[in-house]
């Protein structure tokens, strides 16, 4: 989350009320409005706050037209019914609520299965606040790992840790919270993600592992996962050196088991040691949950799990945070009953053909190419074409906003800081239908553009909204 500062200008223009808003007294709104910036001296109606708080977030854009987001915006009543039920539940006191509990172990059962453990009954694992904190859990363990294995050299040595430079900010926040090394594959030409003999290369006898990524959140592409083990299996005859693999699988890992069936890059790679996804994201459950298996117990070092004798139970965790809620993992669970293998097929499968049919109507407009087309993750990114001058990928984004589409517009990382790009994020819910309105208003804003004497974005890190 991003951190803030207080208020620092005088507070002088308390929440305006509306005379309706206060009931029996309409002035009484208007001569006790309250503070914004510190907790008002005495409390409201509850009605008053509910509007004036409502009436503020209708600022807030439309979740439904964001396309930068991976996030879902969309489920059934139903499941938000049980997550009404369930949002008192605390999910650390297993103890006190055993069948929410309960469902968690199922989950994490399902999705060994569907991940092809070699025996999903000894696959360990946990939900999560989200990828991010499954990514810190995971690297965690890496860390342990590695210590434990180089116990005559650690504390002095320095433990590393092998990404391509399109991971998400979490495995840059992992690396300095725990003092580790981060180790970078860069893009190169029209590579935008990870290099398997690129990062063998970069490996050596402080390396705690290496990260892949099921798929970049940059441009919606796989990294490929079988051929990185290969080349780490190749190094290990080579020097000896045995070094694990985490598959950051925060979207790509809720697609590929049910859309890329023959893809091979889970547990059926040896090396692979951890895996970790995003419920809330193509796993179809409103934020936020996660989710971190590892292959067997050993791959988890023992001293990481609490054991702790919380009202009355024992209770094994393995947490960066202790009290969140229990709904999104009742949920999720509802999610896996409702949807099933081929119901989440049938889901994966629209929304890559919204994506790659999206993809191709914007590349036949003439204005723009594509970098990717949407057919691994139902993701793609695209960047003006060749010989367009008037205007750029940020002045389509500022121009879209015009009509409520919440398009990401942003600048590639290290050696493509070249390239910029427009992302479209196709989530259930974003239909063809809205497609179709999308590839509309783009395409009346495109005369308007066209006649521009020049891009009209001066300072191209600002406007960048692009951050996850």
């Amino acid at each position: 989350m991003p951190l803030h500062t207080g208020h620092q200008e005088p507070d002088d223009h308390p929440v305006t009320v509306n005379p309706f808003y206060a009931g029996a007294n309409p002035v009484g709104g208007m001569t006790e409005a309250p503070p914004k910036h510190r907790l008002p001296d005495g409390p409201l109606p509850p009605a008053t706050a509910y509007q004036l708080v409502h009436d503020e977030l209708m600022l807030d854009g439309n979740s439904r037209l964001n396309l930068a987001t991976f996030v879902t915006t969309w489920m059934e009543p139903h499941a938000a019914m049980l997550m009404g039920e369930c949002r008192d539940k605390n999910m650390i006191d297993k103890d006190e609520y055993p069948r929410t509990a309960e469902l968690e172990r199922r989950c994490v059962a399902m999705l060994a299965d569907l991940w092809n453990a070699p025996d999903p009954s000894a696959a360990v694992g946990c939900s999560t606040t989200g990828s991010s904190e499954a990514c810190m859990l995971a690297g965690m363990a890496l860390k342990r790992r590695w210590a434990q294995r180089n116990a005559d050299r650690y504390p002095g040595a320095r433990p590393n840790l092998v990404m391509g430079v399109n991971v998400q900010v979490c495995w840059d926040k992992f690396c300095t919270f725990w003092e580790v090394e981060a180790r970078q594959v860069p893009m190169d030409g029209d590579r935008f993600h990870l290099d398997p003999q690129a990062a063998a290369e970069l490996c050596d006898e402080n390396t705690i592992g290496v990260v892949g990524i099921l798929g970049s959140t940059f441009d919606g592409s796989y990294e490929p996962i079988a051929e990185l083990c290969a080349a780490l299996d190749a190094l290990q005859e080579r020097t000896g050196l045995d070094i694990p693999v985490h598959v950051d699988g925060a979207s790509g890992a809720m697609v590929a088991p049910f859309v890329d069936e023959d893809l091979v890059w889970d547990f059926r790679l040896p090396r692979v040691s951890s895996i970790n996804t995003s419920g809330h994201k193509f796993g179809l459950v409103y934020p936020g949950v996660g989710w971190a298996l590892w292959r067997t117990a050993a791959e988890l070092p023992e001293e990481l799990v609490f054991r702790v004798n919380y009202l009355g139970g024992d209770m094994p965790t393995f947490a960066l945070n202790f009290s969140r809620p229990g709904a999104q993992v009742v949920a999720q669970y509802y999610t896996f009953l409702r949807l099933g293998r081929e119901g989440y097929r049938a889901v994966q499968q629209t929304t890559r053909q919204v994506a790659t049919g999206l993809a191709r109507r914007i590349e036949a407009l003439g204005d723009f190419r594509l970098i990717t087309r949407g057919d691994e993750l139902p993701v793609f990114a695209f960047t003006t074409a060749p010989g367009v001058e008037a205007y750029d990928v940020f002045d389509v984004s500022r121009r879209m906003r015009e009509n409520g589409w919440l398009l990401p517009a942003y600048t590639f990382p290290a050696n493509r800081e070249d390239l910029s790009v427009l992302r479209v994020v196709c989530r259930n819910g974003f239909s063809s239908d809205l497609g179709d309105l999308f590839l509309d208003d783009l395409g009346r804003l495109l005369p308007e553009l066209r006649q521009q004497p020049h891009p009209l974005t001066r300072d191209k890190s600002a406007a960048t909204g692009f951050h996850h």
